[in-house]
Parts: structure tokens; C-alpha cells; sequence
């Protein structure tokens, strides 16, 4: 059966959801959601993978190093009650390589990326920025030999946007989004991009989309008092936009203060159609052929 919505971004992959992720699951793709479970580190990536194989279909997963996990470091998610600590794992091309020829059900490379809003306090924060860097394009390499699409975490500093400046920098030069290529790129094609839990600009959001980008929206649309995200969402255009839930984090309304999970990424749909002004079954309708065409599922 065709999915109703797919959750392009969840983590029941995590320990959040160690003593039931099956009763998760279940509930959601009976609620018609399907999901993809993203990988932050190896053990976290494998586990995505080992879910995704469970399942006949509607689970599938993406596998990488996020930026947070390159140093060791505590890291206190105040803003949801949580902490964990970083891994300071190297991203190993090879293992990565190997985990995805195990299963047709890896769609994608990710969730990896630039993050410099919580930099460790004891490193340099030019070597910091310096290394996510320099494994982002491993990635990118990793995603143009494998033919998955990109699913980029990017988190700039506070009331900046670093970041994405830079993702948009190095998106240019070690990517052919464009037609024809612009001077200085690297050979090779990415098969597409989306860009995570998108927290930036609606300028910043449209230079994604010139790239090809898909804007990933979550439960933070239903929430935000900033007035950001109503601009992002009513200037984007529908066939560029993804929904994700990003559980067990970022609990949409009227949900928040309880863990998250994939079938939670209707209120988002429904929040997304109330700011754009239409039919919640458009948004259900093209947010899900745009996911299932950027991951070819």
C-alpha cells in the first residue's frame, strides 16, 4: 500500500526507543507513514540498517557520521531535556561502503553535515569547523560512487548563517547541481539533496532550492515564534518541500514535552497546509511523491 506521508527523518534507530521501536514503527506505518531512520555515528547507522531489514517495506534508512560525533564531548540538549555524549569517531569510508552494499533498503547518506552551534570547548573552533568540513566531502565522494542522495545536517551559530554559507560553498564545488556545471566543480553527479530540520532564511532556503535542494520541515513549524519559519513555508515552493519528524527530538503540537515519534509527522503536514494557505491532502500528495522521488522509493 502507498504511503499517506513519509517521516524522511526520524531516528527509532536511537536508544529512545530500545524497549518498544517495533510498537513504534507498527503504529506508524499503520497510520499510513512510512520512515526513514538516519544514522549519526556507525553503531547508529548500523542499527538503521538492521530496523530497515526487518521490515518488507515502508522503513528504510541512511547511514553517516554526524558533525556532533567527530570530537568527544558532552553535549546537553537543553531545549529538549536531553544529553549524550559525542563519539569522537573517525569517519571510516570503507565500513560505510561495506554497511551500505548490505541492503537495498539505504537510501540515502546521511544525516552528516556542518554544525557549529555546539562546538566542543576544548578543541580550536577553526579546527573544529575545519575537520566537518573536510569529512562532509568524504560524504559527498561516498554518495556520488554509491548513487544515494544527500541528507544534509547543517546548524549554523547562533544568530548567524555560517553554515549554510558555507554547505552552500562546498555544495558548489564538490557537486554538479547545475546545468552546465559551474567552473571549478568536480566531476561526478549527486543523485539529490535535502537539507535537515531546516532552521534558516527564506533567502537561504530559496539558494537551496536553485541548487535542487528539498527543504525538510518538522515538528519546529508548529512551534516557532519567530515568525522564520511562516516566511520559510509561505515563499517555498510545494515540490520542493519534505516533511521529517526528527524523533525522538523536536516534538511537534500539541505533542511537545513528550518523545516524538514518525507518526507525529501529520501534525506537521497539518501545520504546513494552515501556513501556506491549502488543503492538507495537497501537502500530504506532493510532500510524499517529492520524498519518494528524491529517494527513489
Amino acid at each position: 500500500m502507498d504511503p499517506k506521508l513519509i517521516d524522511t527523518h526520524t531516528h527509532v534507530n536511537f536508544q529512545a526507543f530500545k524497549s518498544d521501536s517495533d510498537e513504534v514503527i507498527q503504529r506508524s506505518l499503520d497510520s499510513g507513514v512510512w520512515m526513514i531512520n538516519a544514522g549519526t555515528k556507525f553503531e547508529t547507522s548500523r542499527a538503521a540498517v538492521e530496523l530497515a531489514e526487518n521490515y518488507s517495506d515502508g522503513v528504510y534508512a541512511a547511514v553517516s557520521l554526524h558533525p556532533i560525533h567527530l570530537f568527544e564531548h558532552h553535549v546537553d540538549i537543553s531545549e529538549e531535556g536531553r544529553s549524550f555524549n559525542g563519539a569522537g569517531e573517525e569517519f571510516d569510508m570503507d565500513a560505510y561502503r561495506d554497511l551500505i552494499s548490505r541492503s537495498i533498503k539505504v537510501v540515502a547518506i546521511g544525516e552528516f553535515g556542518l554544525d557549529y552551534y555546539r562546538l566542543p570547548k576544548n578543541v580550536d573552533p577553526e579546527e573544529i569547523k575545519q575537520k566537518q568540513k573536510e569529512v562532509m566531502i568524504e560524504h559527498i565522494k561516498l554518495a556520488r560512487e554509491v548513487n544515494k542522495p544527500l541528507m544534509i545536517h547543517c546548524r549554523p551559530s547562533e544568530g548567524t548563517m555560517d553554515a549554510y554559507e558555507d554547505v552552500l560553498k562546498i555544495l558548489d564545488q564538490y557537486c554538479v547541481l547545475f546545468s552546465p556545471p559551474r567552473e571549478g566543480a568536480m566531476s561526478g553527479e549527486v543523485r539529490g539533496f535535502e537539507i535537515h530540520c531546516f532552521t534558516g532564511s527564506s533567502d537561504i532556503a530559496q539558494e537551496f532550492v536553485k541548487r535542487g535542494g528539498y527543504i525538510a520541515l518538522n515538528g519546529i513549524i508548529t512551534f516557532d515564534k519567530s515568525g522564520r519559519s511562516d516566511e520559510v513555508v509561505k515563499n517555498l515552493p510545494l515540490e520542493w518541500a519534505i516533511l521529517e519528524t526528527d524523533a525522538p527530538y523536536l516534538t511537534p503540537m500539541p505533542h511537545r514535552g513528550k518523545r516524538n515519534e514518525p507518526s507525529y509527522v501529520r501534525y506537521v503536514a497539518e501545520k504546513f497546509a494552515e501556513m501556506k494557505g491549502i488543503e492538507p491532502a495537497e501537502v500530504e500528495r506532493v510532500t510524499t511523491a517529492n520524498a519518494r522521488k528524491l529517494f527513489r522509493i
